[in-house]
């Protein structure tokens, strides 16, 4: 080769602008390699994902355990209302066991109550009844299942005297009851489902954003940019932050969910992970393609700042904007929570959460994603044009106008 040759193949491999496209990928792996790294990171995933187990396991023996009450009572078939108030909790699959404790009159009962040697007391009433004796406050419980007892046996009573059977005093009056979509998830269920996607995502977007952020201002602050930029381009070596954190943010918000339906399934709700499991992946989706803007927006917030005190400054409207987006997830709901699951980034949070209640339509999550695509390409692009004409700038603070305003 002549030497004109050599200059030339030199002088295509030492410029930014030859270098090839797929470099970001080196990127990538350094910064995945860099979290991989990090001990605290590690450490905290870990205890998270424990903490996401254990809450769930514990949760579930709380749940799972059964309510003993013991029961003071006085008067001819008080006992007999203790035990049919057993059976109707045992018919309605509640762990709620009431067990009878024998008085000699209405004043034993109250003095054992006070006491506490009791949770309750039955004593029966002069006009006929009974009447449910409390220390402080009312046992749910004890006011549903001993009050529904007491009235059953009544009714009992009463059909008998009038000769006709308790199946023929009932009659006409049954009730059943038919779910349209029995895929649904419970109400409750599905608010708390709301709350944990907005508490992952805010959770997710602060680690990995604070992550990139940081990292572009350490390399502004050393210099180390300059050596990179003269290396690689600097779109390249955006690229390359955003999809190494993308992934690692990919990966552990995987394994707290999936710590979450194991947890769910652990305890015995296995028919509520199959509900929630596709709002969940979903989420993740969603996610993952949202975070693409938002790390672009990170680094930007990072190039602005020539130091680590500059941040909290060029972060803010980054910071707002996550804040929004927790506290829609979990306080909007109806119209509120339809529009916002079309609306860029909020709709992180907004559509998983109207999948997991059921109130979406197949076809809604596919628009709203393809929206946010669209979005996150927009900010991206714009975000790369910001990043790589203040990155270099070092003597200040900058201004997103400022920075677009620097001739590349």
């Amino acid at each position: 080769m002549s030497e004109r040759g050599d200059r030339e193949v030199g002088t295509d491999m030492s410029t930014p602008d030859s270098a090839p496209r797929g470099v970001w990928r080196i990127v990538a792996v350094r910064e995945i390699a860099v979290k991989l790294r990090d001990r605290n990171f590690l450490v905290s995933t870990l205890i998270t994902i424990v903490a996401i187990v254990a809450s769930l396991v514990i949760g579930g023996f709380a749940n799972g355990r059964t309510d003993k009450i013991d029961v003071a009572v006085a008067g001819a078939g008080a006992d007999q209302v203790v035990e049919t108030a057993n059976a109707l909790a045992d018919s309605a699959d509640k762990n709620v066991v009431f067990t009878a404790r024998m008085a000699a009159d209405t004043a034993a009962v109250e003095q054992q109550v006070r006491g506490e040697a009791v949770d309750v007391g039955l004593v029966p009433v002069d006009a006929g009844g009974w009447r449910l004796v409390g220390k402080a406050a009312e046992d749910d419980n004890a006011a549903t299942y001993l009050t529904a007892a007491a009235q059953q046996l009544a009714v009992q009573r009463n059909a008998a005297a009038a000769g006709i059977s308790l199946d023929q005093l009932g009659r006409g009056g049954a009730v059943t009851y038919v779910l349209l979509d029995e895929s649904v998830v419970d109400p409750g269920l599905a608010s708390i489902v709301a709350f944990v996607f907005a508490f992952l995502f805010y959770m997710a977007s602060f680690l990995f954003g604070m992550s990139i952020a940081q990292s572009v201002i350490e390399e502004k602050q050393n210099r180390i940019v300059e050596i990179l930029a003269s290396a690689i381009p600097l779109r390249q070596l955006l690229i390359g932050k955003i999809i190494g954190n993308t992934a690692m943010a990919f990966g552990q918000l995987a394994l707290f969910v999936g710590a979450g339906l194991i947890g769910l399934n652990a305890t015995g709700k296995g028919d509520q992970v199959r509900q929630i499991g596709g709002a969940a992946g979903w989420f993740i989706i969603f996610f993952v393609v949202g975070f693409l803007a938002l790390a672009a927006m990170w680094a930007v917030a990072g190039s602005l700042a020539t130091r680590s005190e500059d941040l909290q400054s060029t972060a803010t409207p980054l910071s707002i904007l996550i804040m929004v987006v927790l506290f829609a997830g979990i306080f909007l709901t109806g119209t509120g929570r339809v529009i916002a699951s079309y609306v860029p980034v909020v709709s992180i949070v907004a559509m998983p959460s109207r999948l997991a209640e059921g109130s979406a339509s197949w076809w809604e999550p596919v628009l709203s994603l393809l929206i946010m695509a669209a979005a996150a390409y927009g900010i991206v692009l714009i975000a790369e044009k910001i990043y790589r004409r203040s990155l270099m700038q070092t003597q200040g603070r900058l201004t997103i106008r400022q920075a677009l305003a620097v001739e590349d």
